[in-house]
């Protein structure tokens, strides 16, 4: 029986865990949240922060498992980094994940490879980035370089408010480094899905339309997706060759991605961010569910090493997914969804009960379950994700 590492034990891992259990492998989850519900699913599992690469490594060898895999973006570097010293299945060469997973050094590997990127620049403190407030391309956005949820992320229109979002990015980074980059304003909706290489071949490559709520405390945290994409045929091959193109040039091999893209309104594809782990807010299996595409399976066998088939089927009819979510922090009432969109419901997965403790919305890891729903008409869906606010309600007391 094959033993398989997953990092991560959150909701979004769980459909990872029941994965490799159907093809029959001995799964262990890791994180340093040993109530995190995904350890429920596993065989057995490891109190270790996902970030702590060493005690990984060291738990790693010392369980002499067969591969790694994370669906988490606080354990993609620490999957790369075992891979490398135990020579195992890899995603891809080390330095390349290191790149990938650094905005900075994203953004720079762009840039020096002629993709669309827009200006950008990190800094290691908030000093450092406001001794250059008078250069920055109005709007522009404020981050951390190394988180993921869109956790510390600003949108600044006016110098007034630069100081505030550099420390609230800040806040929230890791290695205490945050980039400044021009906002690209987008012609239709942003896209955010996953995809797929085998020996560094893109075979899959899915977008969507990824969807923000304005009245959330974080309107830059994503809080809906939709298929298909707002980009058309014509762009979605634009970046689907660019995508190719940027993993050969970082030599990656095989692996599910988490894409962000984007189409500004200077008529310009844009790159944003390419994560090698399945996205967060069930990407991959909205994906599987709207395509039968199934690149939950073909991540967990390829890192144990065993054959991988998947590839690129078309998109049946009209999907969404809502993070449900509150406004208010408190103690969760109930759901409530009106009868006339009750016919759409596919999928309901609430993760708490009355009487639990929720926080309003500041990033993907406050959101409270998942709404999952299928459309006959592209303006039925249209219509419901654009009043979702006068359907859904999620009281909090």
């Amino acid at each position: 029986m094959k033993k398989l590492l997953v990092l991560g034990g959150d909701h979004f891992a769980i459909p990872v865990v029941q994965a490799a259990k159907k093809q029959g492998y001995y799964v262990i989850t890791c994180d340093y949240l040993p109530d995190n519900v995904a350890h429920r699913f596993s065989d057995e599992f490891t109190n270790i922060s996902t970030t702590d690469k060493e005690r990984v490594l060291a738990y790693a060898r010392e369980r002499k498992i067969d591969g790694i895999v994370t669906f988490t973006d606080s354990g993609v570097v620490t999957t790369a980094y075992v891979q490398h010293h135990l020579g195992l299945p890899q995603i891809g060469p080390l330095e390349s994940v290191e790149i990938l997973q650094n905005k900075d050094r994203f953004r720079a590997f762009l840039l020096e490879n002629g993709f669309n990127v827009p200006q950008a620049k990190g800094f290691d403190s908030v000093e450092a980035a406001m001794s250059e407030m008078n250069r920055y391309p109005w709007p522009v956005i404020v981050k951390p370089t190394d988180s993921a949820g869109s956790k510390g992320v600003t949108r600044v229109d006016r110098l007034e408010q630069l100081k505030p979002a550099l420390e609230y990015a800040m806040q929230f980074s890791v290695s205490k480094h945050i980039i400044v980059e021009k906002y690209i304003e987008k012609e239709g909706c942003s896209s955010d899905s996953d995809c797929f290489s085998i020996d560094g071949e893109l075979v899959v490559a899915t977008f969507s339309s990824q969807r923000f709520d304005d009245k959330a405390h974080n309107p830059y945290a994503p809080s809906a997706y939709t298929w298909p994409s707002t980009f058309g045929d014509g762009f979605e091959n634009e970046l689907r060759s660019e995508l190719q193109r940027l993993l050969k040039l970082l030599r990656m091999k095989t692996s599910v991605y988490n894409v962000e893209t984007r189409i500004g309104v200077d008529g310009k594809a844009y790159i944003m961010e390419v994560s090698p782990r399945g996205g967060g807010n069930r990407l991959s299996e909205m994906v599987r569910l709207s395509t039968g595409t199934d690149m939950i399976t073909a991540a967990v066998r390829s890192a144990v090493g065993d054959d991988v088939t998947v590839e690129q089927t078309d998109l049946n009819g009209h999907w969404a997914i809502i993070m449900l979510h509150s406004d208010k922090t408190g103690s969760f009432k109930k759901l409530l969804i009106a009868p006339e969109k009750e016919k759409a419901v596919f999928q309901i997965d609430l993760w708490v009960k009355e009487g639990d403790y929720v926080e309003e919305f500041i990033g993907a890891n406050k959101a409270i379950g998942t709404l999952v729903l299928q459309f006959k008409t592209a303006e039925e869906m249209e219509e419901a994700i654009n009043n979702q606010r006068d359907w859904l309600k999620v009281i909090v007391k």
